[in-house]
C-alpha cells in the first residue's frame, strides 16, 4: 500500500499510512446510510462498525454489554462469602495493589461496605519494602485479626502468602495472569486464569470487583433486600481502566463512557479534591484519566505512602480529601524528577544496546523502583519494542515491563520465572513485572528477548503514523470534534482520530518554553487553524517547523477543542510533519 500523500519517512521517522480503498468505500457507504459527516464515518469504518450497529456504537448502554459475572468462575461464592461477612458482622481486611487500579478496586469495595453498614482494613504494600502482592508476614498478621481477607488486583500466583493466612477465609478479585495452579483460597475470580474462556480477559482488577459487586446485587435481591446503587462506582471503573491501559472496547468503552459522566457531577469527594489539586478546570476526559488524575494517584506508591490513593479515593470527607490530594500532587513532582534522572541513564544505555532488538532493555544501580514502569513506558514509545526497566539493589534486582501491541510481554515472564531465570514475575499482556538475582540479570534479559523475537517483536520498525484521511483547516470545528469525540472514549485498543492537512504554508510559528512549540497554519486560501505540539524540541519538529523558511509541510495529528476564557476554537494538537514535495 503506498505511503499517504507520499510520506515514507515523516520529520519524526514515521511512514504515513491512511485509510485503505476498502475502507473508504465502507465509511463512504456510512455517510449515505447514516447521514454522519464523513470524518466521523471514517473513524466508525477503521474500528469495524456497520451501519447496523452504528446506533448502539455511538451509544452504548451498559446493559447489553456487561457479561454475566457468573460466567467467571468462583463468582457467585466470592459474592456470597463477601454477603455472609457483611450479615454477621465480620472483621473484613482488603489487601490491595498500590497502582490506580489496586486503589480504585478497594475504593470500591469501602465505599460498598460502607453503604451496607460495615467498615474493612485497607492493607496497601509498601513497593520497597514489601513488592508487589500479598506476603507472608502481612497476611499472617490479618489473618489473626480478620474473619475474610479479600485481595484485590493480586492475589493470583500468591500460593504461600495465601496459605500463611491461617483461620480467615480468603477471596482473591484479580486479572493478572494465573499459574497452572491456583492459591487454596476460598474464591479465585480472575478472568485470566488458565482455565477460563478468555471473553473477559480485557477487564481491570476494579472491573472484576465491580462484576463481584453486580453479583452481589442479584443475590440480595433474590433475597428481598435492595444493595448499594453501583452505577454511581462506576467512576472508579472507568479511571481504573483507562490507567491501567486496559483496552477500550466493548464493555470496557461503555464503563468509560458512563464512568465519566459520574465523574462530571463531581460527587466523590476524592476525585472532586485530586482534580482541582491538578488544577483541572473542565469536565474529565479520558485523557485526564491517564494522565493528569492517574499519575497523581500512583504517585503515593512509586515514592510516598502507598495507600494514599486508595485511601483519597475512598475517603467521604471533603477537607481530609483535599489534604491527601495536595500530598499526592507534591509527591508527583517529586516522581517527575526521579524519573527524569532514570530515563536519561535508561535510555542512553537502551541506546547503547541497540533499539533495533527484540527488547529494549535498562538496569541501574538504585534507581528508585516507584518509576522504573514509567521509565520502561518511554523507552517502549521510543523502540517501539517491549521494555524492560530494572533498579539494582544489592544482589537483586527490581524491574518493569511494558509491551506494544500483539507481543503478550506478561506470559513470557511468567514463563521466564518458570524456567528459574526470575526470583519471580508475573502480570497481564502488556504489562509486567519482576524480580530477578544480579548475577542472572544478562541471562534473563537475553532469554526473554528471544521470547519476545518469537512473537515478532524484532521485526517491529518504527511506528507508522495511521491516519483516517485528509482535512482543510476550515473543516476542523468545534462541531466536528464533538461529532468526532461520540466515537471515543479513546486509548488503548481504540486509537484517536488523527487527520493530516496537505502541503500547509506555516503563517506563524513560536517556541513555548523549552521543548514545545505553538502555531498557526493555511492553505494559502482558506481560514487559518492554530496547533500546539508538545515537546517538538526533544526531537527534529521544533527546529524544522520553527526555521520553515516559507516551505509548505504535511501536517497530521489529533483535533481537540481549545476552551479559553469561555470560548471555544479547533486546534490541532500537531504530532507530526513532513515536508510537501
Amino acid at each position: 500500500m503506498p505511503a499517504f500523500l507520499d510520506v515514507e519517512r515523516s520529520l519524526s521517522g514515521r511512514r504515513w499510512v491512511g485509510p485503505t480503498a476498502e475502507h473508504d468505500r465502507h465509511a463512504e457507504a456510512l455517510a449515505q446510510q447514516c447521514g454522519l459527516p464523513a470524518a466521523l464515518c471514517q473513524v466508525l469504518a477503521r474500528r469495524g462498525v456497520d451501519a447496523a450497529g452504528v446506533d448502539a456504537f455511538l451509544a452504548p448502554r451498559l446493559r447489553a454489554l456487561l457479561p454475566d459475572p457468573r460466567s467467571l468462575k468462583d463468582m457467585e461464592r466470592a459474592a456470597a462469602r463477601l454477603l455472609a461477612a457483611v450479615a454477621a458482622g465480620e472483621r473484613i481486611a482488603i489487601f490491595a495493589d498500590y497502582d490506580v487500579d489496586g486503589g480504585a478496586s478497594a475504593a470500591l469495595l469501602l465505599d460498598w461496605l460502607r453503604q451496607m453498614g460495615r467498615g474493612a482494613t485497607l492493607y496497601v504494600p509498601d513497593r520497597i519494602d514489601e513488592g508487589y502482592g500479598p506476603n507472608d508476614a502481612a497476611m499472617a498478621e490479618l489473618a489473626g485479626a480478620h474473619d475474610l481477607i479479600v485481595c484485590v488486583d493480586c492475589g493470583t500466583l500468591s500460593h504461600g502468602p495465601v496459605a500463611a493466612a491461617k483461620g480467615a477465609d480468603v477471596v482473591i478479585l484479580d486479572h493478572h495472569l494465573g499459574g497452572e495452579t491456583l492459591p487454596d483460597a476460598l474464591a479465585v475470580v480472575n478472568p485470566n486464569r488458565q482455565d477460563e474462556s478468555g471473553e473477559c480477559a480485557h477487564l481491570c482488577a476494579a472491573a472484576v470487583v465491580f462484576l463481584c459487586l453486580v453479583e452481589a446485587g442479584r443475590q440480595l435481591r433474590d433475597a428481598g433486600r435492595q444493595g448499594p446503587d453501583l452505577i454511581a462506582m462506576l467512576d472508579l471503573v472507568a479511571l481504573a481502566t483507562v490507567a491501567d491501559v486496559a483496552p477500550l472496547t466493548g464493555v470496557n468503552r461503555a464503563f468509560v463512557r458512563q464512568g465519566l459522566k459520574i465523574m462530571a457531577r463531581r460527587a466523590r469527594p476524592g476525585l472532586v479534591a485530586l482534580a482541582d489539586a491538578a488544577r483541572l478546570d473542565s469536565a474529565p476526559t479520558a485523557y485526564h484519566l491517564g494522565y493528569v488524575l492517574g499519575p497523581r494517584i500512583n504517585a503515593g506508591g512509586r515514592v510516598g505512602r502507598a495507600d494514599l490513593g486508595a485511601r483519597l479515593l475512598a475517603s467521604t470527607d471533603i477537607a481530609e480529601a483535599r489534604a491527601m490530594a495536595e500530598r499526592l500532587d507534591q509527591l508527583n513532582t517529586e516522581r517527575r524528577e526521579i524519573e527524569a534522572g532514570v530515563q536519561a541513564a535508561a535510555m542512553a544505555q537502551a541506546e547503547a544496546r541497540g533499539l533495533d532488538a527484540p527488547l529494549a532493555w535498562a538496569a541501574g544501580e538504585g534507581w528508585h523502583p516507584g518509576v522504573v514502569g514509567i521509565v520502561a513506558s518511554r523507552l517502549k514509545e521510543a523502540a517501539n519494542r517491549p521494555a524492560v526497566v530494572i533498579g539494582l539493589d544489592g544482589e537483586i534486582g527490581k524491574g518493569s515491563g511494558r509491551s506494544v501491541s500483539g507481543v503478550d510481554l506478561g506470559a513470557a515472564i511468567q514463563r521466564l520465572a518458570a524456567e528459574g531465570l526470575l526470583i519471580k514475575g508475573g502480570g497481564h499482556r502488556m504489562a509486567a513485572g519482576l524480580t530477578v538475582a544480579r548475577d542472572q540479570l544478562d541471562e534473563a534479559m537475553a532469554r526473554l528477548g528471544a521470547l519476545l523475537a518469537r512473537q515478532g517483536a524484532e521485526r517491529m520498525g518504527a511506528a507508522d503514523m495511521v491516519l483516517d484521511g485528509l482535512l482543510m483547516p476550515g473543516a476542523a470545528t468545534p462541531d466536528l470534534i464533538t461529532r468526532l469525540e461520540e466515537a471515543g472514549p479513546f486509548g488503548a485498543a481504540a486509537v484517536a482520530p488523527r487527520h493530516a492537512f496537505a502541503a500547509m504554508r506555516i503563517d506563524f510559528a513560536r517556541r513555548v518554553g523549552e521543548r514545545h512549540l505553538k502555531l498557526r497554519f493555511t492553505d494559502g486560501d482558506g481560514p487559518r487553524l492554530d496547533a500546539i505540539c508538545f515537546g517538538a524540541y526533544d526531537g527534529p519538529l521544533g527546529p524544522a517547523l520553527e526555521q520553515h523558511g516559507g516551505a509548505r509541510f504535511h501536517l497530521a495529528g489529533r483535533l481537540e477543542i481549545n476552551r479559553w476564557q469561555g470560548r471555544e476554537c479547533a486546534q490541532l494538537r500537531l504530532e507530526d510533519a513532513a515536508p510537501a514535495t
